[in-house]
């Protein structure tokens, strides 16, 4: 069973409480256990963050695009496994789970895209 931690400033932490992750067209079917953040540690989180934005906002758009394209790209690679993933987890119909990593996958090229500069002129600033 997956006993999920929380990935904070870029180390998996473990958290103090854990909820059971239960798919709703099997209750019987537990995914795993997910952590339940605490206030402290979404503060780290939000504080990581922050650190990361210079240098992210400071890289090339080609360091974007690429950063971006290749999420999307294996979003599309994977959208099967990952849809079959969402569907199990959310209750829903396996087509909808792989829509929405379509979708998701779709967000990040168009991103991506918006990096490279083909966008820009189409795009507010």
């Amino acid at each position: 069973m997956n006993e999920g931690r929380n990935y904070i400033a870029g180390e998996w932490v473990a958290a103090a409480e854990t909820a059971a992750d239960i798919n709703p067209s099997n209750t019987g079917d537990v995914l795993g256990r997910y952590p339940q953040a605490s206030a402290a540690d979404a503060e780290r989180a939000i504080e990581a963050a922050q650190n990361a934005f210079p240098a992210w906002s400071r890289g090339t758009p080609q360091l974007r695009h690429d950063i971006l394209k290749r999420i999307g790209d294996e979003l599309l690679a994977r959208k099967d496994e990952i849809g079959a993933l969402l569907s199990r987890e959310e209750g829903k119909p396996l087509a909808e789970g792989i829509g929405e990593t379509v979708r998701a996958a779709q967000i990040f090229l168009f991103f991506s895209a918006r990096h490279c500069g083909w966008l820009a002129t189409s795009w507010p600033r």
